[in-house]
């Protein structure tokens, strides 16, 4: 790899936004054919740095050079005519459209006037075989999963010609098995000449896929390496600037009191009207973190979304501290008591738009000291926001930018500070920390503690089995929106977890590990 000639050079790059200074002169230097990894916390600058590289942003001061020439990067188009590509953490799909209109749009082939989209979905097909993607070039964007949607972005970019691909935290929202599926296709383009820029945070997928790593610290390239001589607790310490605990949280065993959440034969219909949580009760009480484990779409969502008044409860009843809240609007359940880390911190957690006091103030606008007499007291909104972002370490230029503006760990920390501060009873944490880095995923998992320790109960929703294992006292299992069985976190495995949630009932699964 090393003899391979270098494609792309960033010199002393330098990205400014007013005062604050977001790239502080970062060097990176990829090879043809290298898979090289851009690691840092969330708000380290990763994305800044690539949003120049892909014509997104202008470089305040710097150098960018393409195969030994320097050149300029003033738009995606410039960068797709230069042979980069960009697939980006959220994807930018027409879920009306086909898989081949959303790949050529913007690139259309026409064939005198017309548009010749049965070439296209030709060319797409090829393309798709020859880097083994597997996409069908005609099903709908919004008919195929995420992980088949990421192709589609990735093969976007290939028919543009790009060369260079920088994948943005590609793996956030995608399953362990889609997960195995995109190394394997990283690799696969890297052996077919194509360098690739991985930005990420995740230890695990730097060491199984990429062969170089840079770090970026506060916006400063700190380090460039193989990572093959590196453990991944190195890198995380390299990463962090400190020693960060990356496979256990520090906590006491827990000591259960009183119930606090009351599930009783809760069944839920999803938004097409079919079942996807059935008769499914489960106890939480104060002084526990109860997990709940499961693949994706096994009805996770919509028991959050009953529980919190976004959906209704079909049969059975909600109770928390002994008052029914079954079917209640959501304002009278948060209230009563619910906080509610959501498992989509862009769609349901945040607006982008609004600024990061506004909205840190949207579950309490309307009392004082935020308002008076109906009107909102933008003084004390501001003030409140600031003692919020000191307290959960929220790193931002200040309370007045825009909540869009912020790194995906700081909005994270942004929702989690405004639903903590209101002391409530029972917190429900989903995929608190999906697409976060271990810093933050540290001091989150500390943060769910410390409310247990308080006496809180605290539903954990996670995909990372992980995850539930390392925070949670006990796991409840959900598989086709029925609970499979009901553990102590201590005293289960991941492959018993993993039976469980395949919809194996606790004594089968048992059965079928004491007789491997």
């Amino acid at each position: 790899m090393a003899d391979e000639p270098i494609v792309l050079e960033m010199h002393n790059i330098v990205k400014q936004f007013g005062e604050f200074r977001a790239n502080d002169e970062i060097n990176l230097q990829v090879r043809r054919g290298q898979i090289h990894a851009l690691l840092g916390e969330n708000g380290a600058g990763k994305s800044t740095l690539m949003n120049q590289l892909s014509g997104l942003l202008q470089p305040t001061s710097g150098d960018i050079l393409i195969n030994g020439k320097k050149i300029t990067v003033d738009s995606p188009a410039k960068a797709a005519e230069l042979g980069i590509g960009m697939v980006h953490q959220h994807f930018m799909l027409m879920d009306a459209f086909t898989v081949t209109e959303n790949i050529i749009l913007g690139s259309e082939p026409v064939n005198g006037m017309k548009l010749n989209i049965k070439k296209a979905s030709q060319d797409i097909k090829k393309l798709s075989e020859q880097y083994r993607l597997d996409v069908n070039p005609d099903a709908l964007a919004g008919d195929i999963s995420v992980g088949m949607q990421q192709r589609v972005e990735i093969l976007k970019t290939l028919y543009r010609g790009a060369d260079i691909l920088i994948f943005d935290e590609p793996t956030a929202v995608l399953t362990p098995q889609e997960i195995d599926e995109l190394m394997d296709i990283m690799r696969h383009l890297a052996n077919e000449g194509k360098s690739i820029i991985l930005i990420t945070h995740k230890l695990d997928e730097i060491k199984a896929v990429a062969d170089q790593v840079t770090v970026i610290r506060r916006g400063k390239s700190i380090d460039s390496f193989p990572v093959a001589g590196v453990s991944s607790q190195e890198l995380a310490d390299i990463m962090v600037g400190r020693s960060v605990s990356l496979y256990a949280t520090e906590k006491t065993p827990a000591q259960p009191k009183e119930t606090v959440i009351s599930l009783e034969h809760l069944t839920v219909k999803d938004s097409r009207g079919l079942t996807a949580v059935k008769d499914l009760s489960l106890d939480i009480h104060a002084g526990e973190v109860v997990g709940i484990a499961g693949i994706d779409g096994n009805g996770q969502s919509e028991l959050i979304s009953a529980i919190t008044g976004l959906l209704p409860v079909a049969s059975g009843k909600v109770t928390l501290n002994g008052k029914n809240l079954t079917n209640k609007k959501p304002r009278q359940i948060t209230e009563a008591g619910v906080s509610h880390i959501p498992e989509d911190r862009q769609r349901f957690g945040l607006e982008l738009e609004m600024t990061l006091a506004e909205n840190i103030a949207l579950q309490t606008y309307y009392k004082r000291p935020l308002s008076k007499y109906g009107v909102l007291d933008y003084d004390a909104i501001n003030k409140h926001a600031r003692e919020l972002i000191a307290k959960f370490d929220v790193r931002t230029v200040n309370e007045l930018v825009t909540a869009g503006s912020l790194s995906g760990g700081n909005q994270q920390k942004a929702i989690i500070a405004r639903e903590l501060d209101r002391h409530a009873d029972f917190i429900i944490a989903a995929q608190p920390t999906r697409g976060l880095d271990v810093g933050a995923i540290e001091y989150i998992h500390q943060q769910l503690i410390y409310q247990r320790d308080a006496n809180k109960a605290v539903m954990l929703v996670s995909f990372e089995l992980d995850e539930i294992l390392n925070v949670a006292d006990r796991i409840a299992v959900i598989s086709h929106g029925e609970i499979t069985g009901i553990v102590n976190a201590n005293e289960t495995t991941k492959n018993e977890l993993g039976l469980l949630m395949a919809g194996m009932s606790l004594d089968d699964a048992r059965a079928q590990l004491a007789g491997e």
